[in-house]
């Protein structure tokens, strides 16, 4: 007789069979939710719904508003399209996930794609959501796994599980194939129901689903041509190089050629900051360049590399930054938790800063404020004048809103948008979100430069991203110029630096799974030593050792 156990789901105790599963449990309470059950929750810890409960317990049952669920339910969508395309146009055809898009996430395809190809998948995938197919959990020999793939010609995911040391590892089964995902997975296709698909171009289309940020509603799709055609060259030069996986950047590495990748792509940086500078110094009339980016995107090293480049056409850059013109400590705005907001738009004395840069263009001699963030007041302790060879760049997270500085011709001035996309995969189905990689940044840098603990910037993380949403990227279409500040070999190199700081989260901390799927992803990278790194690098703000410090 099997035993049983109490369970208790929103405050409502169930005795079940010892070893039910989650899906099972799931089915047995009551869904008046508006989102599917994706993963079952017992204390800080994440489970699929296939895996079973074996002790009583308190279980918290996830849906896609769930940031961890989320990812989950998009890592489920691509499983489902990529299995749809195989059904409907061969195995020989495949989808590669790329990057994201809008709050969508943009998919290309090894054929030439039409509108009614894409609507067809479109009701492939619906198909498959409706019949509820389930999608098994296989464990197997590595070396299996490996041979599996070989034999199916996905060299890829095959070189994948070279670099991963596990005796075993875990598959997902949909239909009569098999697939190695990233992630946890949902039990089975129905939960996979909200979606939408938005043809693009013939190499690929926009895969939307429900967003944190957009209360689980599916966001429609804005096309950001400047932002696409920068991830875009970026992809292009990563296929040029046949640099385009985990896979390939570990064999640089193990070649010993990882020297020579990082020389070619801090020049390729320093090209496009060399030609951005070229240009804009072309145009006379311009004075003040405007620069933004979200958190980590690497501002600092990229202003003042920028302004080098400036001296090399003859001009004499002048820097400042908009916290320095943060409103006093008191009439800074708070959050709903009664925390100052110090990235609101209000946070800054907008009428001040609009007046001084007026007046600096007349060529009127003003004193600058500096703020103390200790006392919470500016301090008015250095004067500025522009010259007829000076331009000025000015950094904030405010700085591509079109309020800020509208009282300036447009000709005069210049706004450059910042991101560090990420130009690497970890293989065709399994993407690197840019936010990651800007999160291990920011890890690192809040460590060893500013005293935080690797829970500290965690548990700040989904503020700082909230802030983001609000105050950058819905003002990245208005930038003249858009720079991609990530490297391709960084990962190996903060490897070494972020994997000891993750280790450092707690198994009982609620940021505990999210330090867990930073180091999986490390993980399958090969260690590089920082020492190859140059002191001008953009790492190097992160790191340490700049130049620029």
């Amino acid at each position: 007789m099997l035993e049983n156990i109490d369970v208790i789901v929103n405050g409502k105790k169930f005795n079940v069979k010892k070893g039910i599963t989650f899906l099972e449990l799931s089915k047995m309470c009551d869904d008046d939710g508006v989102h599917k059950v994706l993963l079952g929750k017992i204390g800080e810890n994440y489970y699929e719904l296939s895996d079973q409960i074996f002790k009583t317990c308190k279980v918290e049952f996830l849906d896609l508003t769930h940031p961890y669920a989320n990812r989950v339910y998009l890592n489920g969508l691509i499983y489902l399209a990529n299995y749809c395309f195989a059904e409907l146009y061969g195995n020989s055809n495949y989808l590669s996930t790329r990057y994201s898009a809008d709050k969508g996430l943009y998919m290309e395809s090894t054929r030439k794609l039409t509108k009614e190809m894409v609507s067809e998948l479109e009701d492939k995938m619906n198909e498959i959501v409706k019949n509820n197919l389930k999608i098994h959990k296989v464990t197997i020999l590595r070396e299996d796994a490996i041979n599996y793939f070989n034999e199916i010609k996905d060299f890829k995911k095959a070189g994948l599980l070279e670099y991963i040391t596990n005796t075993y590892v875990s598959l997902y089964r949909l239909g009569n194939t098999y697939n190695y995902m990233f992630s946890l997975m949902p039990a089975e296709t129905s939960c996979l129901n909200e979606f939408k698909l938005t043809y693009l171009n013939e190499e690929g289309f926009i895969l939307r689903f429900p967003t944190i940020g957009d209360n689980g509603e599916i966001p429609k799709y804005k096309h950001h041509p400047k932002l696409f055609e920068t991830f875009k060259r970026s992809k292009d030069w990563c296929r040029k190089v046949n640099l385009e996986t985990s896979v390939d950047l570990n064999k640089i590495i193990s070649d010993n050629m990882m020297s020579d990748l990082i020389k070619i792509n801090e020049t390729v940086y320093s090209a496009q900051l060399l030609q951005t500078a070229w240009s804009i110094s072309e145009n006379k009339k311009v004075k003040i360049i405007l620069i933004a980016g979200p958190s980590s995107s690497g501002k600092t090293t990229t202003t003042r590399k920028l302004s080098m480049y400036f001296r090399c056409f003859g001009l004499t850059p002048k820097v400042m930054s908009m916290d320095d013109f943060f409103v006093e400590r008191e009439e800074t705005p708070r959050k709903e938790n009664g925390e100052y907001d110090f990235e609101c738009l209000e946070a800054v004395d907008l009428k001040l800063f609009n007046s001084t840069m007026s007046k600096i263009l007349k060529g009127e001699k003003v004193k600058l404020p500096v703020f103390n963030f200790l006392t919470g007041k500016k301090e008015f302790k250095k004067e500025m004048q522009l010259e007829e060879k000076d331009i000025l760049l000015i950094e904030g997270i405010h700085c591509l809103n079109p309020v800020i500085l509208d009282n300036i011709d447009r000709s005069k001035k210049v706004k450059i948008y910042l991101s560090a996309l990420t130009e690497i995969n970890i293989d065709k189905d399994n993407r690197i979100p840019t936010t990651d990689n800007r999160l291990i940044r920011r890890l690192i840098r809040d460590y060893y430069r500013r005293g935080y603990s690797p829970e500290d910037t965690l548990k700040l993380w989904a503020s700082v991203r909230a802030g983001e949403e609000k105050n950058i990227f819905p003002y990245q279409d208005e930038a003249d110029y858009t720079i991609n500040t990530g490297l391709i070999y960084e990962f190996p190199v903060l490897k070494v630096y972020a994997m000891p700081l993750l280790y450092k989260v707690k198994k009982d901390s609620m940021y505990y799974e999210d330090a867990k799927r930073l180091i999986r992803l490390l993980d399958i990278f090969l260690p590089v030593p920082s020492e190859q790194v140059p002191n001008d690098s953009i790492l190097r703000e992160f790191i340490g050792g700049s130049y620029f410090e």
